[in-house]
């Protein structure tokens, strides 16, 4: 069996209280809607590959803070930390097909519309994490 493969992501809201998302541009989970982040490269921190994986996504700045949760999906081991935006351009790269910010009406209809990872809504309410907007 595969080694288990540690990754993170952000959640980030705006000064609007809605939450960034990004539209996966390969797999797994391609063309559905996530937090930002990826796999931790050898001999950084969560923080340190946190600030990497979002500038590279999504072109903006954060500064992470506590752990949100942790959920294993597949061989990926992911910690979701809460970061406060600090600067950048909303501008999608990497492995990100598209980046937004999501009210609470938007996350709820991509939802909805099954345009969102498994179970994201579901652990978003769990972590108290939703937008407020």
């Amino acid at each position: 069996m595969d080694a288990l493969q540690r990754c993170v992501g952000g959640i980030v809201f705006d000064d609007q209280g809605r939450l960034l998302l990004v539209q996966r541009g390969h797999e797994p989970g391609k063309g559905l809607w996530s937090l930002p982040g990826g796999r931790v490269e050898p001999g950084e921190t969560d923080f340190q590959a946190v600030v990497r994986e979002l500038r590279e996504e999504t072109g903006l700045d954060v500064r992470p803070h506590t752990l949100a949760g942790s959920v294993l999906r597949g061989r990926y081991d992911i910690h979701d930390y809460s970061c406060t935006l600090t600067g950048g351009t909303l501008t999608p790269g990497d492995d990100a097909a598209d980046a937004r910010w999501a009210d609470a009406a938007g996350l709820a209809a991509l939802d909805q519309a099954g345009l969102l990872t498994d179970q994201l809504l579901v652990t978003l309410r769990d972590w108290n994490a939703l937008p407020s907007a």
